[in-house]
């Protein structure tokens, strides 16, 4: 039933007990499902390693509320929290917002598709795109099974599109997109690099007219950082996409957010990116220390958290009321 080796794999000491009274929430309103078809019962797969099924094995309706979903369950109900991954999870390492009591799956969190129109060092190590084969057939098959849970869905669900790949650039995606059901109490958060947002949104009126959250992904705040670090992109387009994202804010009112992987070549630019936020009406400008994803970057060279004047451009955006820095200097 559970996977012991996975859990060691993360070093999480699935015999430990956190005591902790509040009960986050991810387990019990949030299913992720990745690329190969299994599901989690978290926003991360690292941060709850353990898979509750596979959607080319069971339909989701089985999987949901299944034996290996309400065992991981328990152990927080039961404060312990034996098989969470607390040297990694956003909320057990700040003690944030573990609330909310839902006894329904309120967020559905899709990564099953990696095709990007990028290559950025920090992600992968060449491009990935999947338009034919297994890959891109499983791909389709996982996105008409989750569509078919939709359409039978009955109470409000937020999917969330993106995160592994760009939902823009991604065949599957885009199938997904196009054929997903149109029922009001559905919302939706897109998380993007942004580069084929103007071309592409037009086709998906459905989406963008009930789009909860648009998040774009940029690690730079100049051209020369930006095309650096976003193999493959382009400054004009990736400054005219935050003009479109800006407008269809403004006619939609849905949140507009931007992610940064903070990293040796850009920490310089947090505050400009700060100020590229304002200029575009963002909502929330979030950084994050870079992580090893196995991508041949050399880790030991990213040493920028003990830099003096790193640490005073930090302390510098975090007084700004947009930024949201407090995972830049994690380990």
């Amino acid at each position: 039933m559970i996977n012991q080796r996975l859990f060691d794999h993360y070093r999480i000491d699935t015999g430990k007990d956190l005591t902790l009274t509040q009960r986050c929430p991810r387990p019990f309103d949030t299913v992720l499902i990745d690329k190969r078809g299994s599901c989690y019962a978290c926003e991360c797969q690292s941060w709850l390693p353990q898979s509750i099924g596979n959607l080319q094995l069971k339909s989701l309706q089985e999987i949901i509320g299944g034996g290996i979903h309400q065992h991981l369950q328990s152990s927080i109900t039961d404060g312990t929290y034996r098989y969470c991954n607390e040297h990694q999870c956003a909320y057990l390492k700040t003690l944030g917002p573990l609330h909310d009591s839902p006894e329904r799956i309120k967020h559905l969190r899709l990564a099953i598709d990696d095709s990007c129109n990028l290559r950025c060092p920090s992600c992968r190590n060449g491009l990935i795109f999947h338009k034919e084969g297994s890959a891109y057939d499983l791909g389709i098959r996982l996105a008409d099974k989750i569509n078919d849970w939709l359409n039978n869905h009955d109470t409000p669900i937020k999917v969330h599109i993106g995160s592994d790949g760009d939902p823009f650039a991604s065949h599957v995606y885009r199938h997904f997109m196009r054929t997903t059901p149109t029922g009001h109490d559905t919302s939706y958060s897109i998380l993007t690099n942004g580069l084929m947002l103007r071309d592409f949104h037009g086709n998906i009126p459905h989406i963008i007219s009930r789009m909860d959250t648009l998040g774009i992904s940029i690690d730079g705040a100049t051209k020369t950082t930006y095309e650096k670090l976003r193999l493959g992109g382009q400054w004009d387009k990736i400054l005219d996409a935050l003009a479109c994202a800006k407008s269809l804010k403004d006619q939609h009112g849905f949140r507009f957010y931007l992610y940064t992987v903070v990293q040796q070549d850009n920490w310089h630019e947090m505050e400009r990116m700060v100020e590229l936020g304002h200029k575009h009406g963002v909502d929330k400008v979030f950084f994050n220390k870079i992580e090893d994803w196995n991508t041949n970057i050399d880790m030991s060279a990213q040493d920028f958290t003990g830099n003096a004047e790193f640490l005073k451009i930090l302390e510098r955006v975090k007084k700004d009321p947009i930024a949201r820095a407090d995972n830049v200097t994690s380990i």
